[in-house]
């Protein structure tokens, strides 16, 4: 899907909404990935979270493993493994077998954040030793394990992460701010601002230009911007509009200056007592792409034209499984649709 000048893919959170179980919400996964693939999506991303109630992909590897046993074609990928608590051999490792399973298909998109609260965050890293590598130098150690390009002056030169697949698992970093975009260009991968974790246009248009305006020019490879938005399809504009409504973005700041975006005013006072730093909380009205199938595509093509995005990722929060099917069926139709007429 990219004739009207982008792809179209989805990112999926695998949401718990009452009276759903955790194997209700992976039904639902699987149910969408295939759908996705029916109807022409070009990506299915499925995230990483810790400890929580409302969303159930804590283990996006184990995941995408059964996603790509259920679909033929599509391509899977995480969005984004918390690189910050693993070891970059272990994901090389773990990516290279999904993509020796499933040659061409697989996707690792490193997220930057937690994934989770102070408590999840201390029991991963529980048994790391001497504390962690920066994120930097993880996700370029990680890049040349996927790659097999160890420099011969690095400690574990010779080391291989086997099994060494036909074909790399494609590296791609998410950010919601310019430093993580200006860290995409100087690794030269794919950048994914997550727009449905921070609901900041302007900071989107500042992390997009950053982006294509650090990336090397030398070495043949172009810059790849993509886009992950909050996106409601539904019938008519009026009962897309009143789903959006529902959609409300959460934030909240430490004393020492630290914001994050969470799931509920819940999850945000649990984080702020996990963490053990006065904060404050603010509630906002998400930034959504809605309406009715026209009018939803009408308004990502003018978000295309605008950042000249390469890749939208579709994020959609509908507390039913069935209206969530139904508003990714419907962009796919209007996108379709807009290429043939």
């Amino acid at each position: 899907m990219e004739k009207l000048g982008f792809k179209l893919s989805i990112l999926d959170q695998s949401p718990v909404n009452e009276p759903e179980t955790a194997t209700d919400a992976f039904a639902n996964t699987v149910e969408l990935a295939r759908k996705a693939e029916e109807w022409g999506y070009h990506r299915f991303w499925v995230a990483e979270h810790h400890g929580s109630s409302r969303v159930m992909g804590s283990s996006p590897e184990v995941l995408m493993a059964h996603l790509l046993a259920k679909t033929a074609r599509i391509r899977i990928g995480s969005g984004g493994v918390m690189l910050q608590h693993y070891s970059p051999y272990k994901v090389a490792e773990n990516f290279n077998v999904l993509a020796s399973l499933a040659p061409g298909r697989v996707d690792l998109g490193i997220g930057r954040g937690p994934g989770g609260l102070p408590q999840s965050t201390k029991a991963l890293q529980r048994d790391a030793v001497n504390g962690t590598m920066p994120l930097s130098e993880k996700v370029a150690e990680l890049q040349r394990f996927l790659c097999n390009e160890l420099e011969e002056d690095h400690p574990l030169y010779g080391l291989q992460a086997s099994p060494l697949p036909p074909q790399p698992p494609e590296l791609f970093m998410l950010g919601t701010n310019p430093s993580s975009a200006e860290f995409a260009a100087g690794l030269r991968i794919p950048y994914v601002f997550a727009l449905f974790l921070h609901n900041d246009e302007d900071v989107m248009f500042q992390a997009i230009s950053t982006y294509r305006a650090l990336f090397p020019s030398a070495g043949g490879c172009r810059p790849r911007a993509m886009l992950a938005l909050p996106v409601i399809v539904a019938e008519t504009d009026e009962e897309a509009a009143g789903y959006a409504a529902r959609v409300k973005v959460v934030r909240i700041r430490l004393a020492s200056g630290r914001t994050l975006t969470v799931g509920s005013v819940e999850a945000g006072e649990e984080f702020g007592r996990q963490s053990g730093e006065e904060y404050t909380l603010s509630v906002k009205d998400a930034s959504v792409v809605h309406g009715s199938p026209g009018t939803a595509l009408a308004k990502l093509l003018e978000v295309q034209d605008v950042y000249q995005a390469d890749e939208i990722f579709a994020v959609t929060a509908i507390d039913s499984f069935e209206k969530r099917l139904r508003s990714y069926q419907l962009l796919a139709q209007a996108y379709h649709q807009s290429v043939e007429s």
